[in-house]
């Protein structure tokens, strides 16, 4: 019974905690008493410490933000600004009834701006601004063209894409906007012509159909109509104030977009020479020693880079030069100045330096004695038996099994399992089809198909232009993709046995592995030939960083951004002068350290929704890889984390797939786009050619029809149903090399002199 007012004391029972006591570790007393007389530093209070770190970090956080904000305004200033290059804008029209040149008349035609050159003519116009000290260079992307639009995107600062007041964009449009989106998407700007033209009531519907359709692509983007000049102003002023989206590819780089180019042929031969394209250097400053790559085209060497008059300079009365120290030098326009104007008018800023300039070696050349071994001495033999005698163990195998087949037998004793010596175990291994990188042919390309498998389907033709492709009678070759393909989705990893040919010869590049994923297979044998020509990086992630952070700390000494000069491209082919006058664009970008230089690539792509046509191994695309375009048959593999990979015969559409070619180095991030190449479109090949038919009519091929080879053409009389279109081709025949100066003697003809016998007729 307890007491009132008395307190029982607290005992601990037996489950008290007992904390672990603090272990100072080396930076305990002990290191203090092993350095006597060092003075420690002051020590402030903990509460005085927070505070003063707290205010460290509000106001590193404060100069950051200011930095941020500084750089964009000076970003901002320098694009279109009178020390900046010229905002770059491409009209991208999404719809067939888009009017694109409209719209280029109708932002060239306000009263404030003043249009300085129409060089590009219906192709675009430059623009300048005084009143909002802006100057744009407008142009126009050819809409049928596709790979001339995705080369714009990759240089322009903006795109306008110009939709249809009721329909938006069409399939085409939908296939642009989405290989945009997958290339790199900078800043964007969307305007609708003809919405005034609509009755009232149709405008209502016509504005919410494009507003759920706008959402779904530019969630956050604004439509602009563009009808009147007010409106146009509008729209210029949105295009100046956005804020620029930045493309990872080309920010390391300097790159240009041609203004104006010239051919200058060679004394050796007119189809190679000099090319002079002038331009505004954009992204980062030009070197004359570094490479230049030619998108489409391949690399080239700088000789000379000279800087000529700014031909858009927002004041026309001082014309700045750039100097080679970044001063800048003002010429007025004086009548005594006149004659200086004219020796001066090309300034030589800096000429290339044998000696520091980059080599346009992309491939190595191979030593065919590199693979070649000396005799070993008897120290090495001694040492390989005995690596042989503690590698050696005892394995049980079938009966009839040679030495080089054991070798590839795994044994699992490690695992406590045995095998049967009947043999049954190597029923239950499968035979993978493993296609390596370094292999030279497919098993699907030697495999014949079995003639029982075939069919034939016949389509009827239809006269209608847009569903001509859908009913024209299909290629036998497409009918033959599409059935290995389907045979490849269903029987996965299985190849029948050949019937015209051996097994041991049909399946002599495969082996046996007991496990692709455990068993060993060395990377490095047999390898191609090709390898021994591509260069290899002990450590591709070091030399990457190593290559940005050299750019990042050493000051290029060259051509500032927003120059505009003119680069000597050394022996450049006479057929890109010849597409740059047809109006395609002519888009440069500088190469970093060893992105000339050939190596085996690795992508990692999906396939389209959109894309319906078999893709098969080894087919030749075209690849679109940040700022190159090239084109290589490629290889596709799973996308593990393996050290093996299993090759795939088609490029799936329901998994990502490992896509490897040989290629020129190209530094990530890099995104990559892949196309089809239609060999069916050679119609636009013989274009030139004139026609002509059995009846005298005269004529000439318009455009392809479809994608099967047939065409629209044009006659100077209608045709009659008896009349045939021919097509005059010569071709120049020689005589084959046959020439053989051992002439045998003939053999003799013995001639019989004897009388022939009568044959015996029986007068029965």
């Amino acid at each position: 019974m307890a007491v009132p007012g008395a307190a029982a004391a607290h005992r601990p029972g037996a489950l008290k905690q007992q904390n672990k006591p603090h272990k100072g570790g080396r930076h305990g007393g002990g290191a203090q008493r092993r350095a006597p007389g060092r003075v420690p530093a002051p020590a402030l209070s903990r509460r005085r410490r927070r505070d003063l770190r707290r205010q460290d970090r509000r106001h590193q956080a404060l100069q950051l933000r200011r930095r941020r904000r500084e750089a964009v305004l000076a970003e901002k200033r320098l694009l279109g600004g009178a020390d900046g290059p010229p905002h770059l804008v491409a009209v991208v029209p999404l719809h067939e009834g888009a009017r694109g040149p409209d719209a280029l008349r109708l932002l060239r035609s306000d009263a404030a701006n003043l249009v300085v050159s129409e060089a590009d003519g219906a192709r675009g116009f430059t623009l300048l601004c005084p009143r909002l000290r802006q100057r744009w260079r407008f142009v126009l992307a050819p809409t049928r063209d596709f790979h001339a639009v995705l080369d714009l995107a990759k240089v322009a600062d903006s795109l306008l894409f110009v939709l249809h007041p009721e329909d938006g964009w069409d399939s085409a449009g939908e296939n642009c906007l989405s290989c945009l989106f997958a290339q790199g998407l900078p800043s964007c700007a969307l305007a609708v012509q003809g919405m005034a033209d609509l009755p009232p009531k149709k405008q209502t519907e016509a504005k919410k159909k494009l507003s759920k359709a706008i959402e779904k692509r530019f969630p956050e983007a604004k439509l602009f109509p563009l009808n009147t000049e007010q409106e146009s102003l509008l729209l210029l002023r949105h295009l100046a104030a956005q804020k620029q989206r930045h493309l990872a590819f080309r920010d390391r780089r300097a790159y240009l977009l041609a203004h104006a180019a010239e051919f200058v042929p060679s004394q050796e031969s007119d189809l190679v020479g000099t090319l002079k394209v002038s331009g505004f250097i954009r992204g980062q400053p030009l070197n004359v020693n570094s490479l230049v790559h030619i998108v489409g085209q391949g690399d080239f060497q700088m000789s000379q880079v000279d800087a000529p008059p700014d031909p858009l300079c927002l004041n026309p009365r001082a014309a700045k030069r750039p100097e080679r120290k970044g001063q800048d030098m003002e010429i007025q326009d004086e009548p005594g100045n006149s004659a200086v104007q004219m020796e001066e008018d090309v300034k030589v800023l800096m000429k290339a330096d044998p000696s520091r300039q980059e080599l346009l070696q992309s491939e190595v050349v191979p030593d065919p004695m590199e693979g070649e071994q000396t005799w070993p001495t008897e120290e090495e033999l001694k040492e390989a038996e005995e690596a042989v005698k503690e590698r050696r163990k005892t394995v049980k195998v079938p009966k009839g099994t040679s030495k080089y087949q054991a070798a590839w037998i795994v044994d699992d004793e490690e695992d406590g399992s045995e095998e049967d010596e009947d043999g049954d175990s190597m029923e239950e291994d499968d035979l993978m089809e493993e296609e390596a990188f370094q292999d030279g042919e497919s098993s699907e390309e030697e495999e014949e198909p079995v003639e029982d498998e075939c069919e034939t389907m016949t389509l009827p033709e239809s006269a209608r232009d847009d569903q001509y492709d859908e009913r024209v009678e299909e290629d036998e070759q497409v009918l033959e993709k599409y059935r290995q393909e389907r045979t490849d989705e269903m029987f996965p990893d299985e190849v029948d046995t050949p019937r015209d040919m051996p097994a041991r010869v049909r399946f002599q590049k495969y082996r046996g592995l007991k496990s692709f994923r455990t068993s060993p297979w060395d990377p490095k044998e047999n390898l191609p030939r090709d390898y021994a020509r591509i260069f290899q990086f002990q450590d591709f992630s070091r030399t990457r960083k190593h290559v940005f952070r050299q750019l990042e700390k050493e000051e290029t000494d060259g051509a500032a951004v927003g120059w505009y000069v003119t680069l000597h491209i050394s022996s450049v082919p006479v057929s890109l002068m010849e597409s740059f006058r047809q109006g395609k664009p002519l888009v440069l970008f500088s190469l970093l350290p060893h992105e000339q230089k050939m190596s085996v690539l690795h992508f990692l792509v999906r396939r389209h929704p959109g894309n319906v046509e078999p893709v098969k191994a080894k087919e030749e695309l075209i690849f679109h890889c940040g700022f190159r375009r090239f084109r290589a048959s490629a290889l596709y593999s799973q996308h593990t984390s393996a050290d093996k990979h299993k090759a795939e015969r088609f490029l799936r559409p329901d998994a990502a797939l490992v896509v490897t070619v040989y290629a020129p180095i190209t530094f990530p991030p890099a995104l990559v786009l892949l196309f089809k190449q239609r060999s069916n479109e050679d119609v636009l090949w013989f274009k030139p050619v004139e026609l002509r038919t059995k009846w005298g009519r005269r004529g000439h091929i318009e455009e392809p029809l479809g994608t099967h080879g047939h065409m629209k053409c044009h006659f100077d009389g209608q045709l009659k149903s008896q009349d045939t279109v021919l097509m005059n081709l010569y071709k120049r025949v020689f005589p084959k090399w046959t020439y053989d100066p051992y002439v045998p003697e003939p053999v003799a003809w013995v001639r019989n002199e004897e009388p022939a016998p009568v044959p015996e007729v029986d007068m029965e």
